[in-house]
């Protein structure tokens, strides 16, 4: 192996390396933003509020939107997360309501 082809491995293995520390910290995140949308949600139905909300979720797109902007993220991208995640969330409250 060439000098430089192992220096481009050894760089391929310390990107990876991070991408693996990023992708426990997005699951870790994940989690305890899950962890505090089920408190809401049990809140929720508790006082029997809806399980979505329009207006919270609009405002959060949009700043979502400036964040994403902010860190140079495709803010399209950035939108489908959160309206994936959204709608994981109104399940877990809908599922509280029963």
């Amino acid at each position: 192996m060439t000098d430089a082809v192992s220096r481009a491995a050894e760089l391929l293995s310390d990107h990876r390396d991070s991408i693996d520390r990023l992708d426990a910290i997005l699951v870790y995140t994940l989690a305890e933003r899950f962890k505090q949308t089920q408190a809401v949600g049990k809140l929720k139905a508790e006082y029997d509020l809806p399980p979505s909300d329009p207006a919270r979720e609009a405002k959060q797109i949009e700043r979502l939107e400036w964040l994403s902007r902010e860190a140079d993220l495709d803010p399209e991208f950035a939108k489908k997360l959160l309206a994936f995640i959204i709608q994981e969330v109104i399940q877990h409250h809908r599922q509280h309501q029963k």
